[in-house]
């Protein structure tokens, strides 16, 4: 859990990034990128989160093991089996890189529950698709709970990416609060995608006049922490709203989501600025970017350029492609995304993982 350093604020303000003047015709991308301003916020109060239990697995339906050591592959299967395992080939070099990412993927998390923000600070980027990507490709392979909270501070549509399975929303787990005693009455207030991701939407209603603020995300991440491992955050559009605050103070590690025009990388890297100037420096130094390269005004010709930006900033960097599937903007069939979008999703768990993993 990332500790809060002390910090100044006696000024009180709550500042907005500074608007930058962009002409592509002049600027280079590491001028545009490196012009960023820090910022302060009113100091944040914050509960003590609950310890996290130990969670065992909850698989619904365990495809049937292969035995071990027999090859995948057909070819290399027929001849282990001509010649009843005298000659082994073994995998191919495919299956052996597949293994590799679902061990890195699947592999077990120190500790209780893990809370990992997804953030943005321009809205239309893929925050909401990115969250859902690196949630389904979590729940596909790990023995784990996983779940992704729509944290928007007003209406969000990360429960438009799964099939809906209840109206219920945050709002609804912040009333009931006191009556959620276990996982099966919790998993009423959650749709459950076939990846087995549970997602928790945000307020739909439009008549509800109290927005979801810090006090309902600790309440919602509370309750989340007795029966989750992994605990996604897709966070609304901007940094200095209350949730925010709550977020950052939970958070084990970070996504931050950018898209490929030099203007929303301006934006992303002006996020990055703005936590290491607000005491968390170390969590942007573990961070992981996703580089949307589907957004409208990507530039293919700088995505380089940008890629290497934010190579030197933060842990690591993935692109997700263009895919069909995404662009609808509808709900997510993880197996109907096209080969490279799913290997970018899987890469992004797998980082992801990979830092929680880590000795703190």
């Amino acid at each position: 859990m990332a500790e809060i350093p002390e910090r100044d604020y006696s000024s009180g303000e709550a500042t907005d990034f500074s608007e930058l003047e962009l002409d592509p015709q002049t600027s280079t991308v590491a001028q545009v990128l490196s012009e960023t301003s820090s910022v302060t916020i009113s100091p944040p109060v914050f509960d003590e989160p609950e310890p996290a239990s130990m969670l065992t697995s909850d698989r619904l339906l365990q495809d049937k093991a292969r035995p071990k050591g027999i090859p995948e592959t057909f070819g290399r299967r027929a001849v282990y089996r001509i010649t009843f395992g005298a000659l082994n080939l073994g995998d191919n070099s495919k299956v052996l890189a597949r293994k590799a990412l679902d061990r890195r993927i699947g592999q077990a998390l120190p500790g209780g529950t893990r809370f990992v923000p997804i953030l943005t600070r321009k809205g239309g980027v893929g925050k909401t698709t990115v969250t859902t990507l690196i949630g389904m490709a979590l729940a596909k392979v790990r023995e784990d709970r996983i779940l992704a909270i729509d944290a928007n501070p007003d209406r969000g549509t990360l429960s438009e990416r799964v099939p809906r399975g209840t109206e219920k929303t945050v709002r609804d787990v912040v009333n009931k609060a006191s009556s959620i005693n276990g996982f099966k009455v919790f998993s009423d207030y959650v749709s459950r995608d076939v990846t087995r991701l549970d997602v928790l939407a945000s307020d739909t209603d439009p008549m509800v006049s109290e927005a979801f603020d810090e006090g309902d995300y600790n309440v919602v991440a509370d309750i989340a922490s007795r029966y989750y491992s992994v605990v996604l955050t897709d966070c609304g559009t901007g940094i200095v709203h209350s949730v925010m605050r709550a977020v950052l103070q939970r958070a084990d590690s970070l996504v931050i989501v950018s898209g490929g025009s030099i203007d929303e990388a301006k934006l992303a890297s002006e996020t990055l600025t703005w936590l290491e100037a607000n005491g968390y420096s170390d969590l942007v130094k573990d961070a992981v970017v996703a580089l949307n390269t589907a957004t409208f005004g990507t530039d293919l010709v700088k995505i380089d350029e940008i890629e290497s930006h934010f190579a030197t900033r933060v842990r690591a960097v993935v692109r997700i492609p263009y895919d069909p599937v995404l662009a609808a903007g509808a709900e997510i069939n993880f197996d109907r995304l096209s080969p490279a979008t799913k290997q970018a999703a899987r890469d992004l768990a797998a980082l992801v993982i990979d830092g929680l993993s880590l000795e703190r």
